[in-house]
């Protein structure tokens, strides 16, 4: 999965863009508690990085 389709995906439930780091793209939530960082730009992301990004911001 690209980080942009990862991206895409936890800014439909309502997570925005706190902060940029480097190549480190800072989420919160309003509701949910914790931030969620995903690396990007990224072409390919493995898929334990991809499912730790969806279980911390409780898509999965």
């Amino acid at each position: 999965m690209k980080s942009r389709d990862l991206i895409k995906l936890i800014e439909a439930d309502g997570w925005y863009l706190e902060a940029i780091k480097g190549s480190h793209h800072h989420y919160k939530h309003q509701v949910k508690k914790g931030k969620v960082t995903i690396p990007h730009p990224k072409p390919h992301l493995p898929t334990g990085t991809v499912n730790g990004v969806l279980k911390q911001a409780g898509l999965k």
